[in-house]
């Protein structure tokens, strides 16, 4: 696929033939969303997943072909499917998709219009506090950004049955925007794919930050409860999807220049 690209951090490009150039931004915003989780090294071979809804009555996503390593993904490499799983994409044989992603990203797409965005991780850390029965503890500045606002779902075994839709999307709720899965890793979602970004990046620190405050072995501070409504406010104010996007295009820099240009 020939794409010129503009200069710049995040600029897309001219899109292909045939694709709009909203889908074609996304595309490429999703890409490098990609290759930041494997920059800071949560990722987990070729699994895991992240998605972004396409605009329109169709909720079309876009997720990883199956077997693109996060480092490497190009815009190119994400594929378009359905709700139903189907590819909507020439030559759908050969742009597979992992049907445990399509199980939890569908899911999240069908019921939450707010969240464009899914990131799904299995890292040491998320892995680690989603094993401990008290969950993720408001013991740090960045654990308090989800305080009153994380949900949790029990683990069911791989997500290949389509039932646990329900009730991931039942655990998840209305409004809140991170999940912890029991025993298996986080889930998170943004109105954008900067927010999208912001949350898991935020969400992984705090587990680092418990697991080793954990291992320490002395007794922990937790803040008033008063101090941790209060933090989770002031994370959670007007301004913070403009805070994401200033934090997402200095991320940017960190991917510039390292291998096949992700806008392509």
């Amino acid at each position: 696929m020939n794409v010129s690209t503009k200069p710049g951090l995040g600029g897309a490009g001219d899109a292909p033939a045939g694709m709009s150039a909203e889908e074609w931004s996304i595309r490429c915003d999703l890409a490098a969303l990609y290759r930041l989780v494997a920059h800071h090294r949560m990722t987990d071979l070729i699994y895991t997943h992240i998605s972004a809804r396409i605009p329109g009555p169709e909720h079309h996503f876009l997720i990883n072909r199956y077997g693109v390593l996060f480092h490497e993904m190009r815009a190119s490499d994400l594929v378009k499917i359905d709700l139903d799983g189907n590819v909507l994409e020439d030559e759908p044989a050969s742009r597979k998709v992992n049907a445990a992603g399509f199980t939890i990203h569908s899911a999240i797409h069908m019921a939450r219009e707010d969240l464009s965005c899914v990131v799904h991780t299995h890292t040491a850390a998320g892995i680690a506090v989603s094993c401990q029965k008290h969950g993720l503890l408001p013991i740090s500045q960045h654990a308090l950004k989800f305080y009153g606002h994380l949900s949790y779902h029990g683990y069911e075994g791989i997500a290949l049955d389509l039932d646990e839709r329900e009730r991931l999307i039942a655990d998840l709720g209305p409004t809140n925007k991170a999940m912890i899965l029991l025993n298996h890793g986080l889930l998170v979602g943004g109105r954008t794919i900067p927010e999208a970004w912001n949350a898991i990046y935020y969400l992984e620190r705090a587990c680092q930050a418990q697991v080793a405050a954990l291992a320490g072995g002395a007794e922990l501070v937790f803040p008033p409860e008063e101090v941790r409504l209060k933090t989770a406010a002031q994370f959670n104010s007007p301004t913070s999807l403009a805070h994401a996007q200033f934090s997402w295009e200095s991320s940017l820099a960190l991917i510039e220049g390292q291998g096949r240009d992700w806008r392509s």
